[in-house]
């Protein structure tokens, strides 16, 4: 996927609208709104907000991988990025995690990586293909843990539940797992994509899904001023 310049400022305009859902709960956010006032539910979220250019990236990367997924593929996700440690501190674990039910009614899990590069190379490529084959091509034990925590915590125990005896007693077979490699480049990423999935020689289904932004690091900035501004109107 490349963007032009018309379809980047309109994608400058959904990121930020986006963005806030990602790092705090709609309901906590008008819960502040309600009992402060809007400045202070705008710092809330802006003390959310990561300010290295570099978090920034790679955070925004993972939004837009998890956007797709949700989106495009169907998986129940968990706006992890809510339960940081710190605005500045990188998440652990797997970047994307998803589960959704086939027609038959069959747990399927999601694994991705996501990278964020305005120049993407074959070392980071190679990094994301590393991850993914962790965990024999699994989704690893402690994300799916967090995972199913953070459902049940919302009130879907039943999905819960099923994460967690699949994990704890009926396993994951690699049939049940697609990976994602997804990235947000300023690049054109569809060579080191196609080099990657063609050497790939696992046993669990991989798809790669690259979005191209010319000007990557201005539109980030762009994105994160937004939603500043945006938290600040009156």
């Amino acid at each position: 996927m490349s963007a032009s310049d018309d379809t980047a400022d309109a994608g400058i305009d959904w990121a930020a609208a986006a963005i806030p859902r990602q790092y705090a709960a709609s309901a906590k956010i008008a819960r502040i709104l309600r009992r402060l006032n809007k400045p202070a539910a705008a710092e809330y979220l802006e003390d959310k907000l990561p300010t290295s250019p570099r978090t920034r990236s790679g955070e925004l990367g993972e939004i837009f991988g998890f956007q797709y997924a949700a989106r495009e593929m169907g998986y129940r996700m968990i706006a992890r990025l809510r339960w940081k440690d710190h605005r500045q501190m990188p998440m652990r674990g797997d970047d994307i995690v998803g589960v959704r039910l086939s027609q038959t009614g069959r747990m399927e899990f999601l694994k991705g990586e996501a990278k964020s590069r305005a120049r993407l190379g074959k070392g980071t490529v190679s990094e994301a293909d590393e991850a993914l084959q962790n965990d024999n091509g699994r989704p690893s034990a402690h994300a799916l843990a967090f995972f199913a925590d953070r459902l049940d915590d919302l009130g879907e125990a039943d999905l819960a539940d099923r994460i967690y005896a699949a994990q704890l007693s009926t396993r994951i077979d690699q049939r049940q797992v697609l990976q994602l490699l997804f990235t947000f480049t300023g690049n054109d990423p569809r060579t080191l994509l196609r080099e990657s999935t063609t050497a790939y020689g696992g046993s669990v289904t991989r798809h790669a899904v690259g979005l191209q932004v010319p000007e990557h690091q201005a539109f980030i900035a762009a994105v994160y001023a937004r939603v500043v501004s945006d938290a600040s109107k009156p």
